[in-house]
């Protein structure tokens, strides 16, 4: 008898053996793709904080914040791509653009005194192959992005 039970145990452990094999490639492929999902919102939620803090940058007084010889669009493009950059999306693939709010096909200069107080679009984009925890083929990346429209302001701080 006591060979019966060791045997149906051994059975049993054989069982659950088998089972487990059919479950963890679908066990892995749901944990992979969980952390790809998760991925892909940490790195949008990345894009609009980018995005946002440019426009902000751009909507506030900016005497005394550029370098000699250097223009708002330049300063406002650099200071999101260090942003990103810091944060783990690779500059080099990403891209930030500065746009007339109502014209979206023509660049907007902050600089220039005829666009004060004026609407702009900053758009951040950097595509997912670049960001992805895993390989994607060219054929299915596609480009996360963010945007956002403010006033150029140069609201002046308070101190």
């Amino acid at each position: 008898m006591s060979c019966k039970r060791h045997s149906g145990a051994t059975g049993r452990r054989g069982a659950v053996a088998v089972e487990f094999a059919l479950v963890l490639p679908f066990l892995i492929a749901t944990i992979v793709g969980l952390i790809e999902i998760t991925r892909a919102y940490d790195v949008q939620n990345l894009l609009e904080t980018g995005a946002r803090e440019g426009a902000r940058f751009a909507s506030m007084d900016r005497s005394g914040m550029l370098q000699e010889g250097e223009t708002s669009n330049q300063k406002l493009i650099q200071d999101v791509t260090n942003l990103m950059a810091s944060s783990g999306v690779p500059a080099e693939d990403l891209q930030v653009v500065i746009r007339d709010s109502a014209s979206p096909e023509l660049p907007f200069d902050l600089d220039d005194p005829a666009n004060d107080l004026k609407l702009f679009e900053v758009e951040v984009s950097v595509p997912f192959s670049s960001v992805s925890l895993t390989p994607i083929s060219e054929a299915n990346d596609y480009t996360l992005s963010a945007s956002i429209t403010f006033r150029n302001g140069r609201a002046t701080l308070s101190e």
